[in-house]
């Protein structure tokens, strides 16, 4: 009897373990810590001096807040083209570990605590491009991916949000700089986004998602996008020293990260293959935080 007990207090301990488990992985923290790098590089850059720990602490817990709500609305709104991809299939709604109600309902808390935690407890223009960021990608850009390969640059405008938000948060204006950093991730989302696309085509076109290497068939358009955006990366990426917002050694680093950036898209470019394309992701998800890094070294 005891060891049934006991065995039942296991099973029940697992199993809230695989539900706790399934939420987090509804709220892609991957992603959102990268989102929140580039936010807290924002406030860092529209920051005085001393910096203000108390509001930044409250900016990141809002941004984070939002971040995990829309990548939450994201499943439950693509829920049943996730389930025709092999990369998308064993999500926690595909698999049944949470259910869309249970999505829904957690979604939408998140993203209404983000807003209402950035109004009151940071400032109201912060938390009004949190609703644009809200809007533009679950409104606009997510049911765009099944009608058009222009949904990618749609969804690049909030997606290259949070370090404007970051950068709100702490300024409470938006500035030529603040633009900048809203350019830079703007067009880095383009090499970096296509990457992926080139690498599941087949999963995309199975699910009847339209990203541009679906109905692009010879990869000859996304071959130009790629090294087009990586080449307008390149004199973007220095913009933060030009306005005074970093150093000279970013505008040293910055240039050379840029042009290691246009090399790999480059390559990638001219090979058109899956491999080349997985290189070209990586070196993506390398530079950006290198870059930010050196933007807030104050060098």
């Amino acid at each position: 009897m005891e060891t049934a007990v006991a065995n039942l207090n296991e099973e029940r301990t697992l199993g809230l373990r695989g539900k706790l488990g399934a939420y987090v992985e509804l709220t892609k923290p991957r992603i959102a810590f990268m989102l929140l790098l580039t936010s807290a590089a924002g406030f860092y850059l529209g920051s005085w001096t001393p910096l203000n720990w108390v509001l930044f602490l409250n900016a990141m817990i809002g941004i984070a807040l939002l971040a995990f709500g829309v990548a939450t609305l994201n499943q439950w709104m693509e829920r049943r083209t996730d389930v025709l991809m092999d990369r998308t299939s064993s999500r926690p709604i595909p698999t049944g570990r949470v259910t869309a109600n249970e999505a829904l309902v957690f979604g939408l808390g998140q993203v209404a605590a983000s807003l209402v935690y950035l109004y009151v407890l940071v400032n109201p223009l912060t938390a009004a491009l949190a609703v644009v960021v809200v809007v533009g990608y679950l409104l606009v850009y997510t049911p765009l991916k099944t009608r058009t390969s222009a949904s990618t640059a749609i969804g690049a405008v909030p997606g290259a949000i949070p370090p404007l938000i970051g950068y709100t948060a702490a300024a409470n204006e938006v500035t030529l700089g603040a633009w900048s950093l809203f350019v830079i991730l703007f067009l880095w989302q383009f090499p970096h986004f296509l990457a992926i696309a080139w690498m599941y085509k087949e999963d995309y076109a199975k699910a009847g998602i339209w990203m541009l290497p679906v109905v692009d068939k010879d990869g000859s358009l996304t071959a130009r996008q790629i090294v087009m955006f990586a080449f307008m990366l390149l004199p973007a990426s220095l913009a933060p020293f030009f306005f005074g917002m970093a150093g000279v050694v970013y505008l040293v680093g910055a240039t050379l990260l840029g042009t290691w950036f246009l090399v790999e898209s480059i390559s990638t470019a001219r090979a058109k293959t899956k491999e080349r394309a997985r290189r070209l992701l990586l070196v993506s998800v390398i530079y950006l935080p290198l870059l930010f890094g050196l933007m807030i070294s104050g060098y």
